[in-house]
């Protein structure tokens, strides 16, 4: 999340998220996931055909939807209209989390156009393993469906809570990369800032177009 980013950057000296070798074995497959970073956020995509089990259910509601990209963040800040320093150092310290959901109708690629957006390849049962882990951190009702907390800050989006704790070192980057790491991909999962998840993510889909070849 762009605040805790914010805060570790005037501190820290970040160096070189970790390079991977040239010759570098990565895993690839036919189903892709994308990973997109907004400023100091990063992101996770997910095309709604490769989408099995519960996370399916959050299609409803988004007629026409064809990817669905979430996002974590500590979540007073996270849903607040204005923001303040109050906020801001609030989320430094362990507190209640939500999932933003957007449906999108295009690919992250066309919907983020003035973003950065990676497209790796996985195998499905890597994607699978990703869909079941937002599934089981968000929060469920009686019913056993993800409690929605209210609409998003644009069309298709919708908070939804989150059973995570978030804080200075549980940001929405290190579960960017803590999902990426659990799909078998050679990703730091305590990465912090969106610059270091994406360094990774770029080299990887590096070696998965000369491995595709």
């Amino acid at each position: 999340m762009r605040l805790a980013a914010a805060l570790l950057s005037s501190f820290l000296l970040v160096g070189c998220a970790g390079s991977l070798p040239p010759d570098a074995q990565v895993p690839t497959g036919d189903a892709s996931i994308y990973v997109v970073e907004r400023g100091w956020h990063t992101d996770i995509g997910l095309p709604v055909d490769e989408i099995a089990g519960q996370l399916a259910t959050l299609e409803h509601g988004f007629p026409g939807v064809r990817f669905m990209v979430f996002g974590f963040g500590e979540r007073a800040y996270y849903m607040a209209r204005r923001t303040g320093s109050a906020e801001l150092l609030a989320a430094m310290f362990p507190s209640e989390s939500a999932v933003l959901m957007t449906a999108l109708t295009t690919s992250p690629t066309e919907a983020f156009a003035d973003q950065h957006v990676v497209e790796l390849h996985l195998p499905q049962d890597a994607v699978d393993r990703i869909a079941n882990r937002i599934w089981q951190v968000l929060e469920k009702g009686p019913d056993g469906s993800a409690v929605r907390l209210a609409d998003g800050p644009y069309p298709g989006s919708v908070f939804i809570a989150s059973t995570e704790t978030y804080d200075l070192f549980n940001t929405c980057n290190t579960w960017t990369a803590a999902l990426l790491h659990d799909a078998g991909l050679p990703v730091d999962p305590q990465l912090l800032l969106a610059d270091q998840v994406m360094q990774q993510v770029d080299r990887i889909a590096i070696l998965q177009a000369r491995q595709r070849r």
